[in-house]
C-alpha cells in the first residue's frame, strides 16, 4: 500500500543554494478527468517564477522539471551529435514527450493527454520529490519502486558508492 504521508519539506536545488529550494517528500494527489493534477503546496513556489516542463520519465513515470533544469538538460542533449543514433533517440525521448506546464491559480498543472496515456494515469497519483525536480507515479508503479527502496542491503550498496565521510 502506498504511504502518501509527507516525507519531508523543500530543500536544495541546482539553481539555488538555499535548503528551501529542493523538492522533497511524497504526496498522494488526485488527477481530475481533464488531467489536472494539484501540485503539493510546498512545490508550487519552486515552479511559479519560471514555469516548468513535464516529460516522460525513465521508469514508467513522469518528470516535472523547473524551466532552468529543463533548459540545462536540453542544452546538454543538443550538444550531442545528431549523427549518433543513440543521441537521436535521446533527443526524441526528451523533446517529443516534453510540454511546458504552468501552475494555475489553485495550484494545478495540466498533464497532457499523450503523457497520461503513456503512464496510465489514474485518478490518484503519487508526487515524489527528487531534489531538483519531481516525479509523478501511478500508485501501483510507485509501490514497485517502494519495494526496491525498502531493501536495506541494496540501499547499503547504493550508499557505499558515495563518499559520505564527514568533513
Amino acid at each position: 500500500m502506498v504511504n502518501c504521508g509527507n516525507a519531508g519539506s523543500p530543500g536544495v536545488s541546482v539553481f539555488g543554494s538555499s535548503v528551501e529550494r529542493m523538492f522533497l517528500g511524497q504526496f498522494c494527489h488526485s488527477c481530475d478527468d481533464r488531467g489536472r493534477l494539484t501540485i503539493p503546496f510546498r512545490f508550487r513556489d519552486l515552479l511559479v517564477p519560471d514555469g516548468a516542463y513535464i516529460m516522460q520519465g525513465f521508469d514508467h513515470n513522469l518528470m516535472v522539471l523547473p524551466s532552468p533544469r529543463f533548459e540545462l538538460l536540453s542544452h546538454r542533449v543538443n550538444k550531442i551529435s545528431m549523427t549518433d543514433p543513440t543521441a537521436r533517440l535521446l533527443r526524441r525521448l526528451l523533446f517529443s514527450t516534453a510540454d511546458r506546464v504552468e501552475v494555475d491559480k489553485v495550484g494545478r498543472i495540466l498533464i497532457p493527454q499523450f503523457l497520461r496515456h503513456i503512464v496510465g494515469v489514474e485518478s490518484q497519483l503519487v508526487v515524489v520529490g527528487m531534489g531538483d525536480y519531481f516525479e509523478i507515479w501511478t500508485p501501483a508503479e510507485w509501490e514497485v519502486q517502494n519495494e526496491k527502496l525498502s531493501d536495506a542491503q541494496s540501499n547499503a550498496h547504493r550508499f557505499a558508492a558515495l563518499d559520505l565521510a564527514s568533513e
